[in-house]
Formats: structure tokens, sequence, C-alpha cells
């Protein structure tokens, strides 16, 4: 039986697993079933094409914020908070606390990005 070892543990946005995906369907020609969900679901719930989202990404890790890591800013792009208070829920999952003042600097980023 095979036994496959993990090389590398990484957050991925959703535009990250549809580019993905896609290079998949291209070299296997045909999705799987779960595989077919995913790109629908993709479809329906993905904001940021990749352009914006890679631009969206350098801007958050040019803040040069210590507390705000990889995982953090994939979700970030991922829900696009437009004031703090939905900052906080994106975040809420990650034990973490940032003061105000960063916390405004990051939605300022994402609404300058997004729009």
């Amino acid at each position: 039986m095979v036994n496959p070892q993990f090389i590398e543990q990484k957050s991925l946005s959703l535009g990250e697993v549809k580019v993905i995906l896609d290079k998949v369907e291209k070299r296997d020609k045909e999705l799987t079933f779960l595989s077919n969900k995913t790109k629908e679901y993709l479809d329906c719930f993905m904001v940021l094409n990749e352009k914006k989202r890679e631009e969206m990404q350098k801007k958050l890790q040019d803040l040069n914020l210590t507390r705000l890591k990889e995982e953090h800013i994939a979700k970030i792009c991922d829900f696009l908070p437009k004031n703090v208070d939905d900052l906080k829920v994106v975040l809420q999952a990650y034990p973490l606390s940032m003061p105000k003042k960063d916390m405004d600097d990051i939605v300022k980023t994402v609404i300058e990005v997004a729009e």
C-alpha cells in the first residue's frame, strides 16, 4: 500500500485552489465528482481574480505586521472584510490579537485593492 508523505503544508486562498483545479483539469481532461463540486463552489463564491488576489497578498505582506501570517492573509483575500468588525469575524478562528491601528491598515488595504 502506498504511504504518502507530506512535503509541505500551506494555506490556500480560493483563487489558488481554482488555479490548481484548472491545471488538474488540463492534465486529466476530466475532473472527479468532488473536484467538479469544488469548482462550482469557487465559481459562485470567488470574488477576486488571480491578478488582484496576488496584488492584495503582496500589499498585506508589505504591511509588515508581525502577527499576520500567510494563513490569515489567505482568509482575508477570500472574505474581503470591509470594516474592522468583519475582519474580527474572519480572524476569530485564530488565536490572534491585533491593535486597532493594524486592523484599520488591513481593512484600508482590502478596500483599496478590491475596488
